[in-house]
């Protein structure tokens, strides 16, 4: 709650005073490429509205949001009989695992919290025989990132062949949206940029990051179950390998990267959750004198990823905030023009950082030495390593 906006928050922020409001709705669902970011705008501008620009509140609103996706894992693990039994496990392995929190400790990557909470929400509610809920949760999840199209193959691979004919609105609504993404490739970014390609090396990306998603409670979970579990809970750890793997496809064409970023892991994630869970219900079941044991393995489990991210993750995105929260601060105690020498981020970051932040012009930035030459009562910033 502590940890100031980071980065890209100041510019989505920004953009979705604009294309968030409802006076902007028009123009942002005929926009082929931020359409499908919709559900973030709106959440953005709703919060804007609220609090303004209070980190605590952005924040607070992430961890509500991850809550419900953890009591979500616990309501579709119970869904099937085969999970029924591992749902505690996974929805508080989900909870604390250090793995996907990017989604949660940094603001901008909400839409990776929505997608899920809409998505598997849909999936709930299929499950649950209501179609008609579940076919408009899909659709607020495909307008919540781009990547949520992976959803209908993981509502292939829980359900029966024979009940695949139900899903065909799901099918209908994925179509559009794929639609929508070939619309936007002459002026999307992820297309432009070169940062997402078909000829990506996804051969080693995805089994490189499905091995580390495992690392480190995965990989003995899994062990676990294929040496002595039973065959149903063998064949659920395979379906729930299968639904990791599926997740990651859409992240396993990124050019700049063969790890795929964590916070797109969250819905991969849920995956993994399962396979914990599945080898704690195991444990219970099997050796029932070995309970204590099964609680000093959880309690480790809780332990080693607090504190992960209670040091290293936190000390992480402290210094990836440091950069803006430092100009911010110069901004506000001076009313001089300010020499821009050296900054790791965008132009945008810290334009739009000092507009929101400090209520000043992004034109008393000054990022070439001429402009700063031509004026004389600029004053100098340069970040370096936290300084």
């Amino acid at each position: 709650m502590r940890i100031p906006l980071i980065a890209d928050d100041y510019p989505n922020l920004s953009q979705a005073r604009t294309w968030g409001a409802p006076s902007g709705a028009s123009t942002l669902l005929a926009d082929a490429q931020f359409r499908l970011r919709s559900t973030s705008y709106w959440t953005m501008n709703c919060l804007w509205s609220l609090a303004g620009l209070s980190p605590v509140v952005y924040h607070a609103a992430s961890v509500l949001l991850h809550v419900l996706n953890a009591w979500l894992v616990l309501a579709m693990a119970r869904a099937w009989p085969a999970t029924r039994g591992a749902a505690f496990y996974a929805a508080v392995f989900f909870a604390v695992h250090e793995g996907h929190q990017e989604a949660v400790m940094w603001f901008s990557a909400i839409s990776e919290l929505l997608m899920f909470l809409f998505g598997i929400g849909a999936l709930v509610c299929w499950a649950r025989k209501r179609p008609a809920a579940s076919a408009a949760l899909f659709a607020l999840a495909l307008l919540s990132k781009e990547s949520a199209v992976i959803l209908l193959p993981l509502f292939l691979l829980c359900a029966a062949p024979r009940e695949w004919k139900r899903l065909w609105p799901h099918a209908a609504l994925c179509a559009l949206a794929l639609a929508s993404i070939a619309a936007s490739r002459s002026n999307s970014f992820r297309f432009s940029d070169g940062s997402f390609s078909l000829a990506a090396p996804f051969w080693i990306t995805l089994p490189l990051s499905l091995a580390r998603l495992l690392w480190i409670w995965g990989w003995p979970a899994l062990a676990l179950i294929f040496a002595v579990a039973s065959r149903d809970a063998r064949r659920a750890a395979i379906t729930a390998l299968a639904w990791m793997a599926i997740a990651l496809v859409p992240y396993s064409f990124l050019t700049y990267s063969t790890r795929i970023p964590s916070r797109q892991t969250y819905l991969a994630s849920a995956g993994l959750a399962l396979v914990f869970g599945l080898a704690a219900a195991h444990w219970r079941e099997a050796w029932p004198g070995r309970r204590r044991l099964l609680a000093a393995v959880f309690a480790l489990m809780l332990a080693h990823n607090a504190i992960y991210l209670w040091t290293r993750k936190r000390a992480q995105f402290v210094e990836r905030a440091a950069p803006t929260d430092q100009l911010i601060a110069l901004a506000r105690r001076t009313s001089a023009p300010i020499f821009m020498q050296c900054f790791p981020l965008p132009d945008i970051v810290a334009n739009e950082a000092v507009r929101l932040a400090a209520g000043r012009p992004p034109e008393s930035l000054l990022w070439t030495k001429a402009a700063a030459n031509s004026r004389p009562d600029a004053v100098a910033f340069c970040y370096r390593g936290g300084k």
